[in-house]
């Protein structure tokens, strides 16, 4: 599976790169330089991830940011330079200008590029504290201003700013949660980088634990190594399990469902993580309050149809570029659920930006979120603007 990507990767890269040689070959020895290095760029870095992911080294902060990063800029410029160099070329042709349309298209959209990707890394930085609300008709009386944090998608590697980090950390502390919760993907990648995830978030407490799930990335990384990791440092890590949890009295379950990477990347105890939603809830009595941790927001209409009351899920990133006032996301093509908070009836589904990034550092719109999320008891209010149908 490895090597049919870095193989995909050296054709993509060289079918955006051959297109825009076309309109660099004008420039000369320079220009036909300049598409070589972008062309290096795009395809050396393939061969580095490759030999990572088999584990034969482990990536240092050095090399993701000067070698992974690169990779990740020059993949997503590729197909826009390309793209602008076409456009520009068929705009000149009726004026016998083609190739003066090219190149004024490339360092038009070169500028576009640059401005955004500056902008998207100051994004990253840009820590929103969202502060949600949710009602529900079967919440017991005794959890009225329950309060959980939800953290998702850290990403964490050696290259992870510390500063961002503490910030969280101050962030979830100053909140005061009852619950905390990381719903998947604490690991940017690799096994060993859940030291890096326990060294910073390890300090944490609520008096009724601190609780992670798998993403498809910890899976990748390694589960087995990355579960033992967690565990050992205090974190409670169910997969497809329901715990009974008490507050003020009242009992209520958190139930911890696995991730569907584990169906199709079996190894180091990814096929142990497969989600089952029958499995995880077999033992929750009916009409028991329920809050379900899901890292993908696909295992949310299962779950909805079971009765389970509030889903908290990750995954999309919001697509890392959003525009909440359009409820469009660069996910919302690719993923039903993408963005935002959705509810079914008396079911409520929130879908977590993440917490850092992932691949580029880049974010616009769906900026780096610690959600504080209070649990009241009343009728379901219209705070979910998205209200889903699961009948199809």
């Amino acid at each position: 599976m490895l090597r049919r990507l870095a193989r995909g990767v050296v054709l993509w890269t060289t079918a955006h790169v051959g297109v825009l040689a076309l309109f660099l070959a004008g420039y000369g020895w320079p220009g036909l330089v300049g598409a070589a290095v972008l062309w290096l760029l795009g395809i050396g870095p393939a061969f580095v991830l490759l030999r990572a992911f088999q584990g034969r080294f482990y990536p240092s902060a050095a090399v993701r940011r000067w070698v992974f990063r690169p990779f990740w800029y020059v993949q997503l410029a590729l197909p826009l330079l390309s793209t602008a160099a076409v456009l520009g070329w068929l705009a000149g042709l009726p004026f016998s200008a083609g190739l003066v349309g090219a190149r004024y298209a490339l360092v038009v959209m070169a500028g576009l590029y640059l401005l955004v990707a500056l902008t998207g890394y100051a994004g990253t930085y840009r820590l929103v504290v969202r502060h949600r609300t949710f009602r529900f008709p079967t919440l017991p009386p005794a959890l009225e201003g329950l309060r959980i944090v939800q953290l998702s998608d850290l990403h964490i590697g050696p290259h992870t700013s510390r500063r961002l980090l503490r910030r969280i950390v101050q962030a979830v502390e100053t909140a005061a949660p009852d619950l905390i919760v990381f719903t998947g993907d604490q690991v940017d990648d690799y096994a060993a980088d859940a030291r890096l995830f326990v060294d910073a978030f390890g300090s944490l407490r609520a008096p009724l634990g601190v609780w992670a799930i798998a993403g498809n990335h910890d899976i990748f990384a390694g589960w087995h190594e990355v579960r033992h990791t967690l565990e050992s440092a205090g974190f409670i890590v169910p997969v497809n399990e329901a715990r009974a949890v008490s507050y003020r009295g009242a009992r209520f379950w958190v139930v911890g469902l696995g991730d569907p990477a584990g169906s199709f990347w079996p190894y180091g105890g990814g096929a142990e993580v497969v989600p089952d939603v029958a499995r995880a809830l077999q033992h929750v009595p009916d009409g028991a309050f329920v809050v379900a941790l899901a890292h993908h927001p696909a295992l949310w209409p299962e779950l909805a149809r079971r009765g389970v009351a509030l889903t908290l899920s990750g995954h999309t990133h919001h697509g890392q570029v959003s525009i909440p006032a359009l409820r469009w996301c660069l996910a919302s093509p690719f993923v039903r659920f993408a963005m935002g908070c959705y509810r079914y009836r008396d079911a409520v589904l929130y879908v977590h930006p993440g917490s850092n990034y992932w691949g580029l550092p880049l974010r616009l719109g769906a900026w780096p979120e610690v959600t504080v999320i209070t649990l009241r008891r009343g009728p379901l209010a219209n705070h979910c603007t998205n209200v889903a149908s699961l009948e199809d």
